[in-house]
């Protein structure tokens, strides 16, 4: 299964949306179940049988030879020649979808999952987020207001006064932060959400975000097998990370680049850990020495 047909969310002149993202409901699962019947759409979108067959009919135009009515079974399934018509049934749409359930399957979150296999995540702390602070930042980062904000940080035994204006938030998977202009430091900066301790009101600023240049800035990282890998260890890794060459590359935000390392267990150049455990280097470290952390704590 592939996709060489144009990728689209967006609804054709004339097409109400409602029927568009049943297109899109149907194309998705003809490619992860691998069959739909017209009770699919009247279940999920509460529509009537002429409408859902009016549907069927109407991907059948888009998608010519992507679905094959089984008549023994009366489903259509997808054909052996099936691509993908829409940018929703993606690999990485079906993954996240899939993660979402494991995480809480009882909250409906209107993904287009029918049958699905179980699936579990390694479970990890949860950070102590205040819905009220993300909020209040994320109001902040719209109207483009500076915060005050009592602050924790990592380096200072009390916390402080800080009058920070947001541009982005940031996830690293684990932790929750802003991307705010730091008034006291007269610089951009990382802010973790869960060490704002109280938001003591906001004042007009101004959208800072194009003067953020490590915001902005776009760093290539090279990585390859650990030089001390050998033979089969060194062709597995090539394959876990479809290397070509025996290197394969990533780019992400200056910004980002402390968080990044680090989770690829890359920030130390001299790793006391052996080769079978880091299995990857940073070959252009030299390139990007300008650029790499000041500090190993965040």
């Amino acid at each position: 299964m592939g996709g060489s047909l144009p990728l689209t969310t967006t609804p054709r002149p004339g097409t109400r949306w409602g029927q568009e993202r049943r297109l899109e409901f149907i194309d998705y699962r003809l490619r992860w179940d691998g069959h739909i019947n017209r009770s699919d759409l009247t279940a999920f979108f509460g529509i009537s049988i002429p409408q859902a067959s009016l549907d069927l009919s109407e991907y059948t135009k888009r998608a010519p030879g992507n679905l094959e009515y089984d008549t023994s079974t009366k489903v259509y399934r997808a054909s052996l020649s099936f691509e993908a018509a829409f940018a929703t049934s993606a690999l990485e749409r079906y993954l996240d979808d899939l993660l979402r359930v494991a995480i809480n399957p009882e909250i409906p979150y209107g993904s287009f999952l029918g049958w699905h296999p179980s699936v579990a995540t390694v479970p990890r702390p949860w950070r102590r987020l205040d819905a009220e602070t993300v909020i209040e930042v994320v109001r902040a980062i719209r109207d483009g207001r500076a915060l005050n904000v009592r602050y924790q940080s990592f380096s200072g035994p009390e916390p402080s006064a800080r009058a920070l204006t947001p541009h982005a938030l940031v996830s690293d998977g684990y932790r929750w932060h802003m991307r705010a202009y730091c008034h006291k430091r007269e610089e951009f900066r990382d802010f973790l959400l869960s060490r704002i301790l109280e938001i003591e009101g906001s004042e007009a600023d101004q959208d800072r975000s194009r003067d953020d240049v490590e915001w902005h800035n776009m760093v290539r990282l090279v990585l390859a097998p650990h030089p001390k890998l050998e033979g089969t260890h060194r062709a597995v890794i090539e394959l876990d990370y479809g290397m070509n060459d025996g290197e394969c590359a990533l780019e992400c935000r200056q910004a980002l680049l402390f968080y990044v390392l680090q989770q690829l267990g890359l920030s130390d150049e001299d790793s006391s850990k052996s080769a079978q455990a880091q299995q990857i280097t940073l070959k252009n470290r030299g390139e990007l020495a300008e650029f790499l952390p000041k500090t190993k704590h965040r």
